[in-house]
């Protein structure tokens, strides 16, 4: 029985992560999904419904169990992403990252990075496209 916490911010982000857990999950495993917006003005409606859109898709087709969780409460991604893996003992934790020019890091802010440098759990990262 594995657990794991499926990151997700957008529909390509949970198609991706579907992609992977293909094959990965029994009946016996349980995915928990994790969208986290930062509400406020860092979020819009349509963001939101985006997060909620990524985990419609990525609950369809999964062989484990799924339970979801959309948090829209001002914390950093990270900071939801990581408590979830606390609370349920998480095995894996699963984002999707895109490749970045050390330019956009700075600029943008990197989740991924938290997460890698925050927690003793494995992290997959899975590849998305690359920013042009």
């Amino acid at each position: 029985m594995t657990t794991f916490i499926a990151a997700t911010k957008n529909v390509e982000t949970s198609d991706r992560i579907n992609e992977y857990l293909a094959g990965r999950t029994t009946a016996d495993d349980t995915v928990y999904v994790v969208n986290s917006q930062e509400g406020g003005e860092q979020s819009s409606s349509d963001d939101i419904r985006g997060g909620t859109e990524a985990i419609d898709t990525l609950v369809d087709g999964l062989a484990a169990t799924v339970e979801t969780h959309q948090f829209v409460r001002g914390n950093d991604p990270a900071e939801d992403i990581l408590a979830a893996a606390e609370e349920y003992d998480a095995d894996e934790i699963l984002i999707a990252i895109r490749k970045r020019n050390p330019t956009g890091k700075i600029v943008f802010g990197s989740t991924a990075q938290d997460l890698l440098l925050s927690t003793r759990r494995p992290v997959v990262a899975i590849p998305l496209e690359t920013d042009r």
